[in-house]
């Protein structure tokens, strides 16, 4: 398994968020978190990307415990994520934005800069045809020397998909990523979460459209009140009328 959570809990004063909570996210799938506002979802992915601590139980990639890693570390072991607020760097360059994902790079450390110049421009070179490459997947390789404002909302959501991506995380996590997006725009962003996973990547996202989820996940938690209530494929889970009810009916 690549994320395993084991009876976590997390709570907030008076309200718990997540309640003994158990579940695995698999490589090679897309993972929905579903259920109706308030289940937990967000404070699932802050838990897991570092940003909270639980409460009890354990957070695990690959077998190491995340419980007390700051996100920084969590990002180096190769989890990446989304927020609902893009939080791209607004007044750089789109193809900037895609270059400063990189990991690694041998030009953030001054000794490589001095003495194997060589080695820092061979690495950036590379880092740029590849930075190019996702750009003109997603159709915004004509606009890599725009300024990040000066992109449609949509265009900086296809934006931030492919940052994410430059990290080469083997986990990511997707929270909203095609809320207030046109149809075509979406249709981009479910094929590249697609190949993403094809590639035998984790990936777990955050959607409340239901036509969004049946076409981009492989399998779905169906969370309430931070309780996980079932979990099955987009088909076995829409079908289920009790599901259904607390879904719409909240």
């Amino acid at each position: 398994m690549s994320i395993s959570l084991r009876s976590v809990n997390k709570s907030f004063g008076g309200l718990q968020a997540v309640k003994d909570l158990t579940f695995n996210l698999k490589p090679g799938f897309v993972t929905g978190l579903v259920g109706p506002n308030g289940a937990g979802k967000t404070t699932i992915f802050n838990l897991v990307s570092g940003f909270l601590r639980p409460d009890s139980g354990t957070v695990e990639f690959k077998g190491t415990c995340l419980n007390s890693l700051p996100p920084q570390r969590i990002v180096k072991k190769g989890i990446a994520r989304s927020f609902q607020d893009l939080r791209l760097f607004e007044q750089m360059t789109v193809l900037d934005n895609i270059m400063v994902a990189f990991q690694n790079q041998p030009g953030e450390n001054l000794s490589q800069v001095f003495f194997r110049p060589w080695s820092v421009g061979r690495v950036e070179t590379e880092n740029l045809k590849l930075a190019e490459s996702y750009l003109e997947k997603v159709g915004l390789l004509g606009k890599k020397d725009t300024t990040v404002g000066d992109l449609s909302y949509g265009e900086q959501k296809l934006l931030v998909i492919v940052r994410l991506l430059a990290t080469n995380a083997e986990c990511v996590l997707l929270d909203e990523p095609m809320s207030g997006v046109d149809e075509k725009t979406r249709d981009v962003i479910i094929d590249l979460v697609r190949n993403v996973a094809s590639q035998g990547r984790t990936v777990c996202l955050i959607e409340h459209n239901i036509d969004i989820v049946t076409k981009a996940c492989d399998w779905l938690l169906f969370l309430d009140q931070g309780t996980l209530l079932s979990e099955g494929t987009p088909k076995q889970i829409i079908s289920d009328s009790h599901l259904t009810e607390i879904y719409f009916g909240h």
